[in-house]
């Protein structure tokens, strides 16, 4: 990118263009960020926009609309009544998240806030007129939970970006796009967000995937936008969805719908390599992100808490979608999860929070986490386990400390265990019903 380009997207000066391509250095703010994000475990995504006024899911412009026009015509009648900011946030803080990610803007360019770039946003477009970001962001203050942005880099409703391979059958033409144009209003955006509505913890870019079948590469000149949030809040980490290895100028990795290091989900082209950055993997509460109103497949409060304990194993945080109505309100059963999943994390939170990966690593029957001397062993799958003399199970865990003792972590009853040639035996009490069975080797 020329240097008076730069200079007129992020106000710089000609020489800060000429080094944009420079190593990235984190700040001593930005480091403190993100230890601090790699101990909280535990997220909540929303998605929510327009999108929610037709009940299918955050890709229905896409999916089903053959006019963006007629699309963008939701937007006259999203009044979400019931949305209350402070009782989302302490929804979430019961349920022992730390921080959450808003949908400031997804692939249909629809703006959550009261965004001076363009009028197609909640305050100027909708009966509603009210800016929920702000509202987010005064309750997430005053209720101590970190404040995350997902941003899209594509979008399906501006003539001046650039077409990918998504957003072909909205009706928008191929030769109105206008890059340099488009650039700018994305950095207009982020500035007005990482500049008027205090500490954001992290943007969260998703989109890039859009330009990974181009015959030419396109180059979304990351480098520089990341630039310009680190100016802007040096502590505010940035990740971006676009599943593979972290780019110059990331600070978090993150995985969709994956634990680190797998390929289940046919999102990335190979497995993308786990980095020493801190890690994330989202994943939705029931099939879809945005509110579909005939999506009822929950999953269940004890399959949560063991995904939530899988990515812990992984020295990874969990961030867990909801879709919330078009009236404001969070579904009924996700608040229910939440509650279930908050008596969850005021028992074991503990062994999650501030923990790193445990020395042993995944295996069938569960995982490990580690803090302060203390491995946590949370077996999760007890039918995986060798059957012992008296038929409770025995659990082998691969360790070379020298281990003190073994304790239950409710109760803190000891545990029999024995050294073997590979670490230590350890023979379990009863047999196991619970959904994460806890122990603490010291």
């Amino acid at each position: 990118m020329k240097k008076t380009l730069l200079a007129a997207a992020f106000g710089l000066s000609s020489l800060l263009g000429a080094s944009a391509q420079a190593k990235y250095e984190p700040t001593e703010a930005n480091l403190k960020s993100r230890e601090e994000f790699r101990d909280m475990k535990l997220g909540i995504f929303l998605h929510w926009g327009i999108y929610s006024t037709f009940a299918q899911g955050e890709w229905y412009l896409q999916n089903a609309v053959p006019d963006r026009y007629e699309y963008a015509k939701a937007a006259d009648a999203f009044y979400p009544h019931r949305f209350d900011a402070r009782q989302w946030v302490r929804s979430f803080k019961e349920a022992g998240a730390k921080y959450i990610c808003f949908t400031s803007r997804h692939h249909d360019g629809f703006s959550m806030w009261n965004t001076k770039q363009s009028k197609y946003n909640i305050v100027e477009a909708t009966p509603f007129g009210r800016d929920v970001i702000k509202e987010l962001a005064e309750a997430c203050k005053e209720e101590g939970i970190r404040l995350h942005f997902y941003y899209s880099h594509l979008d399906w409703m501006r003539d001046d970006y650039p077409m990918g391979r998504t957003g072909t059958n909205v009706g928008k033409p191929r030769d109105k796009s206008d890059w340099k144009s488009y650039y700018s209003f994305m950095n207009n955006q982020l500035t007005e967000l990482l500049t008027q509505y205090g500490p954001i913890g992290a943007i969260w870019f998703d989109g890039w995937w859009d330009h990974d079948e181009d015959s030419v590469p396109f180059d979304w000149h990351l480098q520089e936008q990341y630039e310009l949030i680190h100016r802007l809040q040096p502590a505010c980490l940035v990740g971006n969805n676009h599943h593979g290895a972290p780019m110059e100028g990331e600070d978090i990795q993150i995985f969709e719908r994956d634990l680190p290091g797998e390929m289940t989900t046919g999102f990335a082209k190979s497995v993308a390599e786990v980095s020493r950055l801190p890690l994330e993997t989202c994943e939705t509460m029931n099939g879809m992100w945005g509110y579909k109103v005939t999506d009822n497949n929950y999953k269940s409060t004890a399959d949560i808490i063991r995904l939530l304990i899988k990515t812990s194993g992984k020295g990874a945080n969990l961030l867990m979608n909801i879709g919330p109505q078009p009236n404001g309100e969070l579904p009924a059963v996700a608040l229910q999860r939440l509650k279930e999943l908050g008596e969850w994390t005021t028992a074991y939170g503990e062994t999650i929070y501030g923990t790193d990966a445990g020395d042993v690593k995944p295996q069938p029957w569960g995982v490990t986490t580690k803090k302060d001397g203390k491995l946590f062993v949370h077996v999760l799958a007890p039918e995986c386990l060798v059957p012992g003399d008296g038929g409770n199970p025995v659990l082998y865990l691969p360790l070379d400390w020298k281990v003190k003792s073994v304790t239950e972590f409710i109760g803190g009853a000891k545990v029999e265990y024995r050294k073997t040639s590979n670490g230590i035996a350890v023979m379990l009490p009863r047999k196991i019903e619970a959904v994460d069975y806890v122990l603490v080797v010291q």
